[in-house]
């Protein structure tokens, strides 16, 4: 319950600032899982499913995430596309 109060409370100072509908679905997909697809030349070279938020490097284009199969911690760069689930 303290979570969604939390979440409410976030919600809602997102929403007196201003914010946009993708600032309000950034912190409603926080802890959800992931698809995260790496493409090289257009093409698909892998897919991966996270146990939760994918983070980005800071002034970079890599991300970095758990991956759910293996539990190992990943790092990409590039042409990368990231879904919640």
């Amino acid at each position: 319950m303290n979570k969604f109060i939390s979440f409410l409370i976030l919600i809602s100072a997102f929403t007196l600032l201003g914010c946009s509908r993708a600032n309000l679905a950034a912190v409603g997909a926080w802890g959800c899982d992931h698809k995260v697809t790496l493409f090289s030349g257009g093409k698909v070279v892998g897919v991966w499913h996270t146990t939760g938020k994918v983070e980005n490097e800071e002034h970079s284009d890599g991300y970095y995430f758990q991956d759910k199969a293996t539990g190992k911690f990943i790092t990409l760069s590039g042409e990368v596309l990231i879904e919640q689930e």
